[in-house]
């Protein structure tokens, strides 16, 4: 049975986009059930529109703090039969009532090899540190910021003339390939989480 998949996006939504052409090209055996984005303008929201997903702007202002927020935001997930849920470009910290609400089953891309640069402005901080490769991580969400355990990574060179906008754009070609394959893992049942660590079966 096909995977249902609900994805949380504050952005453009290009990773959203890479899971729909995945599933058009029928290497992601899953079905997206429903966008949320937390801003009103996101271009998420238009691409999963634009491919009949329903898709819906939820303002975290009109609740009166984070936990309230992620209950309405899981129980809109539930009601549409998401059984996962991709943080796709999602600028928000998940809080613990919404991650028990999918066990094991919250996912985010950080365009980083984790556990190096964490949170904001990745690329800005490899360049700045010197580092000779970055990358791009796939990897179960848990209460901390980019700290739960890792699925999928892949490496990308950094070279000697790169800027944040270039590292950037090279990185996110690979998340664009490697989250839809961490997925295809999670819908064939092939992932356990053992610890801090992922096998995949």
């Amino acid at each position: 049975m096909a995977l249902k998949i609900g994805v949380l996006a504050s952005g453009r939504g290009s990773n959203l986009q890479s899971l729909l052409d995945a599933i058009s090209a029928g290497t992601l055996d899953a079905e997206i059930v429903l966008v949320i984005s937390d801003k009103q303008n996101a271009m998420a929201l238009d691409r999963a529109a634009a491919q009949g997903v329903p898709a819906v702007h939820l303002n975290p202002k009109d609740f009166n703090d984070r936990k309230s927020y992620d209950l309405a935001i899981a129980e809109l997930f539930k009601e549409r039969g998401a059984t996962a849920i991709v943080l796709a470009g999602y600028m928000r910290i998940i809080s613990r009532p919404f991650l028990e609400s999918f066990p094991e089953r919250v996912i985010n891309i950080h365009p980083a090899l984790l556990p190096a640069f964490p949170g904001l402005h990745s690329q800005k901080q490899a360049l700045e540190y010197g580092v000779r490769y970055s990358g791009c991580t796939v990897h179960f969400v848990d209460e901390g910021m980019d700290t739960g355990p890792i699925i999928v990574q892949a490496v990308v060179p950094v070279e000697k003339d790169d800027t944040e906008e270039t590292l950037a754009a090279r990185i996110l070609q690979e998340e664009h390939r490697i989250l839809p394959e961490a997925l295809q893992l999670l819908a064939q049942g092939r992932l356990r989480v053992e610890g801090r660590k992922v096998q995949i079966l």
